[in-house]
């Protein structure tokens, strides 16, 4: 039997189940009534874990949800293809597949062997979390112009899935560098 959570206990960072499809609480605001008989309300910054929609939504304090079948496995990407993108499990050695509605833009991110966590609910995979990191390789870059090296100056540099991103001028073609997943911001040389 799963654990059933109250909406007054939901915190930040949480995982609940509500009419069978799993949610993550992105933000919690408790309100707590003025006048006496008044109930407490408990609004829920929520992400679908299926469809990947952001949405708020207001709960009485003593509505209940219950824990959702979640687990997460560590999985390196293998190839993506016209269907979905294919991920090996490191545990199991199975293959799981996500759509590319699930993927997202985690493409942009992604080299053959790359290890991810897959999320699966009731054994189906149905999303990934990236490293907050990853490292890539530069695959074109313009040369930076002597002498100008006054402030913080950036220039446009190609990655090798495809992902451009602001990398200062000291940068050539062919270095690995850092970019973090959430940002799309050079993080350093690898």
């Amino acid at each position: 039997m799963a654990a059933v959570i109250e909406a007054i206990n939901v915190k930040r960072k949480m995982y609940f189940e509500l009419e069978n499809t799993p949610y993550y609480c992105m933000d919690v605001e408790v309100s707590t009534p003025t006048a006496r008989g008044g109930q407490t309300l408990v609004r829920l910054k929520m992400r679908n874990l299926l469809t990947r929609a952001v949405f708020d939504k207001t709960f009485k304090a003593s509505d209940k949800f219950t824990e959702p079948d979640l687990e997460t496995v560590e999985a390196s990407y293998l190839y993506s293809d016209a269907d979905g993108s294919y991920f090996l499990d490191q545990e199991s050695f199975e293959t799981h597949g996500l759509t590319n509605q699930m993927m997202g833009d985690a493409l942009n991110f992604l080299v053959e062997g790359a290890i991810v966590r897959l999320h699966k609910y009731n054994s189906n995979p149905i999303g990934l979390d990236l490293p907050e990191k990853v490292e890539l390789t530069v695959t074109y870059t313009e040369p930076g112009t002597r002498g100008d090296t006054s402030g913080n100056v950036t220039k446009l540099a190609r990655l090798e899935t495809g992902l451009e991103i602001k990398a200062p001028l000291y940068i050539e073609e062919g270095e690995k560098v850092k970019v973090y997943t959430e940002t799309r911001e050079f993080a350093g040389r690898a």
